[in-house]
């Protein structure tokens, strides 16, 4: 007990409530005209809000992912290729045996986590991971196994998924994991980034740039759209990187990915719909060219909900719904890197963004938020030394 006091006053901090001057930076894509009301640069939301940081756990190397056990403690994956416990006094396990091989070269690695409500009957875990496909290069793919009653291992492990096809990229996963209200498990991809594998965000036949939609042992989920052409398991096309997403609390998905400069996108996906990339986008290529014919609407794409310029760099998301923060409940939290901070949305009930509020600037880039059973948040930061952190009010 005497090392959980210590450890609360030596890591606990107040942290101001926002930065109140990211509407005022430069836009990346000068020209461009959001196609409705507070599309992009939402008024800064008026919060006088305190927060308090406390260091649960620290030495993670490049955390990625993280999900609660009904116990209190906290599943972490590690991006070259651990899952590890958090107990809740802190201690970090040593690595979980029993995952299958990683491609943890670039943005690949051991990539996101998730359990299902029914962990403490079933013990069962999903995760995501970059999977080496030999001489095809590698690809995002889903595993699940079950916890052993100690801890240390998983047993019965099965890839569930594999993204087709493989490419020779180190870039562009996707790889977030979110169980709907009827079991089914969303799975988001990245269209690997190069030229060449870009496009096929457009083409229904390959998981390249996709939300897709699985059963929990594989396969493609029932009631997914029937796309001609189309692979079973997709949901909704035409995405770039997907690195964050959620259920809100009306439990359809939100998810939000990585667009090129001042191209961030935050979307609703709907069944069968094409968000459009790489035809259509806010932002530029990171050179300053356009990408494509510099299109940011064409008939038949969807449009964002919201779009961001300058980019947050955005990677895990949370619905808020807790207790601790009354006047947060059914905000959007966004973790950023390119803008290391919190990112807070408030949504009205038209699934239009009404106000932006950004905290915790001075933590690092933030790679996943999640809302713990008491109300209070978690966020992981990805660093070398990474850090799991509990933050609550002042």
């Amino acid at each position: 007990m005497r090392f959980l006091i210590v450890l609360a006053v030596a890591a606990v901090a107040a942290a101001p409530a926002l930065a109140q001057n990211f509407n005022g930076n430069p836009p990346n894509a000068e020209g461009q005209t959001p196609a409705f009301a507070n599309q992009t640069r939402a008024p800064v939301i008026n919060d006088t809000l305190q927060l308090r940081t406390t260091v649960i756990a620290e030495g993670l190397v490049n955390p990625w992912g993280l999900a609660e056990l009904p116990d209190g403690r906290w599943l972490v994956t590690e991006r070259p290729g651990r899952l590890r416990l958090v107990g809740t006094d802190g201690k970090l396990s040593e690595p979980i045996r029993g995952l299958p091989p990683v491609h943890a070269q670039g943005q690949g690695g051991l990539l996101d986590v998730a359990v299902k409500d029914d962990f403490a009957q079933t013990r069962r875990v999903w995760w995501s991971f970059a999977e080496p496909r030999g001489e095809a290069g590698n690809a995002t793919a889903v595993a699940t196994g079950t916890l052993s009653p100690d801890g240390s291992a998983l047993t019965d492990v099965r890839v569930i998924f594999q993204q087709n096809p493989a490419w020779r990229s180190n870039l562009h996963y996707g790889s977030r994991l979110v169980f709907d209200r009827s079991g089914a498990l969303f799975v988001t991809t990245g269209e690997r980034s190069q030229p060449e594998p870009r496009v096929l965000a457009q083409d229904v036949r390959t998981h390249l740039g996709k939300v897709l939609r699985i059963n929990a042992d594989g396969g493609a989920a029932p009631g997914n759209p029937a796309i001609p052409g189309g692979q079973p398991e997709i949901w909704s096309y035409g995405h770039r990187n997907l690195q964050a997403a959620a259920l809100a609390p009306d439990g359809s998905l939100w998810t939000v990915e990585h667009g090129p400069r001042g191209g961030d996108e935050l979307n609703r996906p709907e069944a069968g719909r094409n968000y459009g990339w790489p035809v259509i986008t806010y932002g530029l290529e990171y050179s300053g060219r356009p990408v494509g014919a510099g299109a940011t609407a064409r008939e038949g794409m969807e449009q964002p909900v919201y779009f961001w310029d300058p980019v947050i760099g955005p990677s895990g998301m949370a619905f808020y719904d807790g207790a601790m923060f009354p006047q947060w409940r059914g905000s959007a939290l966004i973790g950023g890197l390119a803008a290391p901070s919190l990112v807070r949305l408030t949504i009205d009930s038209n699934n239009k963004v009404t106000g932006e509020a950004r905290y915790l600037r001075n933590i690092g880039r933030i790679r996943d938020v999640a809302v713990a059973r008491d109300g209070a948040i978690l966020v992981i930061t990805d660093e070398s030394n990474g850090k799991l952190i509990r933050v609550t009010p002042q």
